[in-house]
């Protein structure tokens, strides 16, 4: 049976749908647009469009595991953050528009006169918050570390990518240990989902996510807690520290940097009025 765009797209939305996908005809879209090598507007222009059996046979393969709710990321194999297109897969830690407050926070010091030559970033994942502070500040040059080998390799991949790799390294460990130099930026987004809320996320992320990219304690905050507690040695004077933070958290962690002698901590909302950012200065 010959198989339109139209109609093949229709039907894996009902089958998405029934699946639990939210904006599953957006999904069936994407999808369908990635095989085709174009953009969604084709569904538009060329609704009537016949699909070759290979095409077709490659459309449902990707919307089976769709509908086991892999995340569309990494059927796709990569996701735009910050306008700019990041390889993505199970090894990290899916960009999200929520982490785009941290960029902002971190341009607006800068205009305010902050300057930024030296970045750390702690917990690099793709990199996509390394990447794009780099793509923005084109005197920096960053480090980004992770406890995952496997995270640095995408994050290098990304860095190549993008044309930023002379301007950034990787260092695979824990945190600040074995670090060296010292930074005017520190930026970290670490796990900070308390390990009893696991099972009630979506199951595109917690089936498909790492959970040591996740799970930041009993009450979400351990990795702050190691990463306050030893920045500072790594940090210039007057140097900014950053957090992404889970909703709820930033009163928690603006007192950990509070009580550790951080000062002027701030508290950052996103798109949808939630504290997601808090900065300090060392």
């Amino acid at each position: 049976m010959v198989q339109t765009l139209q109609k093949a797209v229709s039907e894996a939305a009902k089958l998405l749908s029934g699946a639990g996908v939210t904006g599953a005809r957006r999904d069936a879209a994407l999808l369908m647009a990635n095989i085709l090598e174009s953009d969604v507007g084709i569904l538009y222009l060329e609704p009537d469009r016949s699909l070759t059996n290979a095409q077709y046979s490659s459309f449902q393969r990707a919307i089976e595991r769709r509908a086991l709710r892999e995340p569309i990321s990494h059927i796709l194999g990569h996701r735009e953050f910050w306008s700019l297109d990041f390889l993505v897969g199970p090894d990290v830690l899916d960009p999200r528009p929520d982490s785009e407050t941290l960029i902002e926070t971190v341009l607006m010091a800068q205009k305010s006169g902050q300057e930024i030559t030296s970045i750390l970033d702690l917990g690099v994942g793709s990199g996509c918050l390394l990447l794009s502070l780099l793509s923005e500040i084109e005197n920096a040059r960053g480090t980004g570390v992770d406890q995952s080998q496997a995270a640095i390799e995408i994050a290098i991949q990304n860095a190549r990518r993008l044309g930023l790799e002379d301007r950034t390294k990787f260092q695979h460990g824990n945190w600040c240990d074995g670090i060296g130099e010292t930074f005017d930026l520190v930026i970290s987004n670490p796990p900070y989902i308390p390990a009893s809320d696991i099972e009630g996320l979506q199951p595109e992320v917690k089936d498909f996510e790492p959970l040591s990219a996740l799970i930041g304690g009993e009450d979400g905050l351990d990795c702050y807690r190691d990463i306050v507690s030893s920045v500072k040695p790594r940090m210039n004077s007057n140097s900014l520290i950053v957090f992404e933070v889970g909703a709820g958290q930033a009163q928690q962690v603006s007192d950990l940097l509070e009580n550790s002698g951080f000062s002027d901590v701030s508290r950052h909302k996103d798109l949808a009025e939630i504290e997601r950012c808090v900065s300090a200065f060392s």
